[in-house]
């Protein structure tokens, strides 16, 4: 007789590429109206990075829909938008951590593994919404790791970094200036591997522009297509496009060849 094994949680998030966060998950309780807002604040950041409050305000109002720039600000620190600054900021600057300059200007990125970048984004669900991370080699824009999550807390930063790290210690780490990026356990971890830090200057959409597009892409070519009922389906989802982004989508800037291909330099 074959017995019954629960597998711990943890393992099953590991099978699944899920974080511990994600596997919790809840759909958010908030307004359907709301939802629908924020739906379109996402959208509308895909195509213009640079919309603030008041001009994402505005961009609503001729939608059609009777909201205040209060009730837009709300809305976009839910999702974890800085509308301060010209560039999705998902991840909101703690002052009192120590902040890294940028070191990838005049930089001439020539071979894999040189420069990793960092970032999050918003995702869209039936009911609710995920956070996604994901990690690009700079040269290739291979993905190396990616993590989902209901929360914009570090752990699922933490467990993609260490996926990361199983194929490739970078000579930089490249980031925007969030709380998770400056948390001691963060930099930690960065200073234990001797990888040097990078972290793009306030305000600049252009420090992180290739993650940027890749955001642009997953979006407007699975995310934007689909309509994710359960945190399974937006895993089977983004599990199949990275798949294809990674070894079948062919990119202009690399010679129509996959960034599989340029990364392990086949």
């Amino acid at each position: 007789m074959i017995e019954n094994i629960e597998i711990p949680i943890a393992r099953q998030c590991e099978l699944l590429g899920i974080s511990r966060s994600g596997y919790y998950y809840h759909p958010r309780p908030i307004s359907p109206l709301n939802l629908h807002l924020m739906n379109l604040i996402d959208e509308q950041y895909t195509r213009m990075p640079f919309y603030g409050v008041n001009r994402m305000t505005a961009y609503l109002v001729r939608q059609g829909y009777n909201v205040n720039a209060k009730r837009v600000r709300r809305l976009m620190r839910i999702m974890g938008l800085e509308a301060i600054y010209p560039r999705r900021r998902l991840s909101v600057s703690s002052q009192e951590h120590l902040k890294y300059p940028y070191l990838l200007k005049g930089l001439e990125i020539d071979h894999p593994d040189q420069v990793l970048s960092f970032d999050i984004t918003y995702i869209r669900m039936a009911k609710g919404f995920l956070y996604l991370v994901a990690i690009m080699d700079w040269y290739s824009r291979y993905v190396l790791s990616w993590k989902l999550s209901n929360t914009l807390d570090v752990s699922f930063c933490i467990e993609a970094m260490d996926d990361a790290l199983s194929i490739s210690t970078p000579g930089i780490f490249n980031s925007d200036q969030g709380s998770q990026f400056t948390s001691k356990e963060w930099i930690e971890m960065l200073k234990s591997h001797n990888i040097q830090i990078s972290m793009d200057s306030r305000g600049r959409v252009f420090d992180n522009i290739f993650i940027e597009r890749l955001w642009r892409s997953v979006k407007y070519e699975e995310v934007y297509i689909n309509n994710y009922e359960t945190v399974k389906d937006a895993m089977r989802g983004l599990t199949r496009y990275f798949r294809l982004y990674n070894h079948e989508r062919l990119h202009e800037s690399l010679g129509y060849r996959t960034p599989y291909e340029v990364y392990y330099r086949l």
